[in-house]
């Protein structure tokens, strides 16, 4: 999931731009739509960063670049304006990408997948580190089974055998490899935690899956895969675009 928020004062530009990226990848989440270096201070003031920031650069009360100046960004930026004079000062911030606007669909295409591109060079080089520091933070080796209740019973599964784990609005449903079905209290983002990533991949915002369950993956459009398993799923397992080479390659080992 890429968590953006988008800097934009014209409201219609601002829901146009909102409606292409999240037609673009369907794993990107619009967590909110400033207009205002003022109204953006005090949301980053009271939020975690984003993954990414869409931003125009003249604003209601004044030029995006204030608000940079006021608080320490981390998050890349995607500009997007209908001026060319700022792009010094525009990279002089964390941006990816200078747009001119109108802002087509492809501009942004191809904005995001440079976003993408630059994300996953800087995880592969701290990969290593951020598994050592979580499983520091857990405390505990990987899990090899789950207790799931039903009724009166406890049962533990061993992991081994899950094929998918299934987020059903807010309950996680577990297959296993033998069709066996079971409830648990838990959220996918807890599990990715606790399971060898090196078993389970996380496709999208639904599906949890076991390398152990993959069938075969299939070309979809837009250049995204579909992933079929041994087993039935309640839904087809579609990956994005922008995951569909990171799916690969974890398939494959790398």
């Amino acid at each position: 999931m890429t968590d953006v928020l988008i800097i934009e004062d014209e409201a219609r530009a601002a829901r146009e731009l909102a409606s292409t990226i999240r037609q673009i990848d369907a794993d990107i989440r619009v967590l909110a739509t400033l207009d205002s270096v003022e109204q953006s201070l005090a949301w980053l003031a009271a939020n975690p960063q984003p993954d990414l920031i869409f931003s125009d650069i003249q604003l209601a009360d004044g030029l995006c670049f204030e608000i940079f100046n006021q608080v320490t960004v981390r998050s890349p930026v995607i500009f997007c304006t209908a001026f060319d004079e700022y792009l010094m000062e525009a990279f002089d911030t964390h941006a990816v990408s200078y747009l001119l606007k109108p802002v087509t669909r492809t501009k942004i295409e191809k904005a995001l997948d440079k976003f993408h591109a630059l994300k996953s060079v800087f995880e592969k080089q701290q990969e290593g580190q951020k598994l050592s520091g979580l499983l520091r933070q857990v405390g505990q080796s990987y899990k090899t089974a789950l207790l799931v209740y039903q009724k009166e019973k406890i049962i533990p599964v061993q992991v081994k055998d899950i094929a998918f784990f299934y987020l059903d609005k807010t309950l996680v449903n577990i297959t296993t490899l033998s069709g066996q079905q079971y409830h648990l209290s838990a959220k996918l983002e807890e599990l990715e935690k606790v399971l060898d990533p090196a078993l389970f991949w996380r496709a999208n915002r639904q599906f949890l899956i076991n390398r152990a369950a993959i069938g075969n993956a299939e070309k979809f459009f837009a250049r995204k895969l579909v992933i079929k398993l041994i087993v039935n799923t309640p839904e087809i397992i579609v990956v994005s675009k922008a995951k569909a080479t990171e799916f690969l390659h974890w398939l494959e080992g790398l």
